[in-house]
């Protein structure tokens, strides 16, 4: 940590378990480039956790810019807009990447890129005026997860909620948005931290990163050390490159020592992580009125052609993205949407990108090769690896056996599919795969119930 710069803090308690993985920041050094506007865009109306969004358009209709095509009356959602100007030629539905169903707005772009003449900055006087401003921006979680937003800052005022946490960590390899975002954009994350402060009335906020990104602490000190911050209630602090440390859990006991308890949220601890690039989103929208209708995802890995950062509209599809980039430079192994740990593999290009999306990854043969799976041999690695403390290998053998009552007891529930119990196994098991199957089997016996 040399390179970080003098009075920032530390981690106040280091995470368990975790696994170094190979950086592979290769466009950290590359401007976020805008594609030209596509010809058409295919929006999903399921790009969040919780409720989809019903469409409010149908074919035929002229659409601009920022102008609502979804929405539900559900709590745990968050409307959907126009992202280009132009036709809608179709609703219905599509495939997801993870197989699942979904209506989806097509709209076929007249060039123009035209603003709805509806979009004007929010008027916001007061906690719920901030918190109603945020849903109708249609901002989810940008890091991935796709959370509502509003969701998560709707807390009420006597729930003890004190500390908010500005997660810039960025752990997972190859991905490197978040940090173009830090240094393009710092006066947006400036304005923005000092914004949900004082309208939330946060007490503490702790910006956090890892400390492989010395430009980025630089820039982030800054805005900690801003003179608006006269009680010095803003901090910067540096955490251990390791992965998953930008895992919403773990961040919470890294910058506060807190401990989120298994089904619980950082809420009920008393804190509120958010992404970096989601903050200064908020900024850019309360100062225009224009809503999420484009985001920024890094495009790399051995079989594309030329790595960029890309600024895209939503609804891009995949192809056309990896074409901006050059193409495929050999065939492609394998492609995700994500990160290498976290991420969802594509069976093609042929997907819209989506509100959560932060990268697009394309390996060519020698570099998305499985290991060949070979019997365990009780190293114990996958449990030392385990950020929640499970232990993997036990919860394989209740799947094989199918007893749900031990896979329950083993708490598999809680398990976040993170990875590194899989990237720690000498045997190449497909411990994920086994987690997320353990996980079917409860919830599908629960339904039975």
């Amino acid at each position: 940590m040399s390179n970080v710069p003098k009075g920032v803090l530390t981690a106040v308690k280091k995470v368990r378990g975790g696994v170094k993985v190979d950086h592979h920041k290769n466009t950290a050094d590359l401007e976020v480039v805008r594609m030209d506007t596509p010809q058409k865009v295919v929006i999903p109306m399921q790009m969040n956790i919780g409720a989809p969004c019903e469409p409010v358009v149908k074919v035929g209709d002229e659409v601009a810019v920022g102008q609502l095509i979804g929405d539900t009356d559900k709590f745990v959602s968050a409307p959907i807009h126009a992202t280009v100007s132009g036709k809608v030629t179709a609703v219905g539905d599509i495939k997801m990447p993870q197989g699942i169903m979904s209506k989806a707005v097509t709209i076929e772009s007249d060039g123009e890129m035209r603003l709805w003449e509806g979009i004007e900055p929010p008027k916001v006087d007061s906690r719920e005026d901030f918190i109603k401003a945020v849903r109708n921006s249609g901002l989810v979680g940008l890091g991935g997860a796709g959370f509502p937003t509003h969701v998560k800052l709707n807390f009420p005022p006597d729930k003890g909620i004190d500390t908010l946490v500005i997660n810039a960590a960025e752990c997972e390899p190859y991905i490197t948005v978040d940090y173009r975002e830090c240094i393009d954009n710092s006066w947006d994350i400036l304005s923005a931290v000092y914004m949900i402060k004082d309208m939330l009335g946060f007490k503490n906020v702790v910006i956090a990163a890892e400390d492989n990104k010395p430009e980025a602490f630089k820039i982030l000190k800054r805005i900690a050390d801003d003179k608006e911050d006269v009680n010095d209630e803003v901090k910067l602090m540096v955490l251990e490159s390791k992965y998953p440390q930008g895992a919403e859990k773990m961040m919470v006991q890294s910058a506060t020592g807190r401990q989120v308890p298994p089904g619980k949220l950082p809420a009920d601890v008393g804190c509120v992580v958010m992404n970096v690039a989601s903050v200064a989103f908020l900024s850019r929208y309360m100062k225009t009125g224009k809503p999420l209708v484009s985001r920024s995802l890094t495009v790399d890995g051995s079989a594309i052609a030329n790595p960029k950062n890309v600024r895209v509209p939503i609804g891009t599809n995949i192809g056309e993205i990896i074409d901006f980039c050059g193409g495929f430079s050999q065939d492609p192994c394998k492609i995700i949407m994500g990160g290498p740990m976290m991420g969802v593999s594509l069976v093609g290009t042929d997907f819209p990108i989506l509100k959560q999306n932060n990268a697009i990854l394309a390996f060519a043969k020698d570099d998305a090769t499985i290991k060949e799976e070979t019997d365990c041999i009780r190293c114990g690695r996958c449990a030392a690896a385990c950020p929640l403390s499970l232990t993997p290998t036990n919860i394989v053998r209740a799947v094989k056996a199918k007893d749900t009552s031990v896979m329950n007891k083993m708490g598999v529930m809680v398990c976040m599919e993170c990875g590194s119990c899989a990237f720690s196994c000498p045997a190449g098991k497909p411990l994920v795969q086994y987690m997320r199957l353990a996980k079917s089997m409860l919830r599908e016996e629960a339904a039975k119930k």
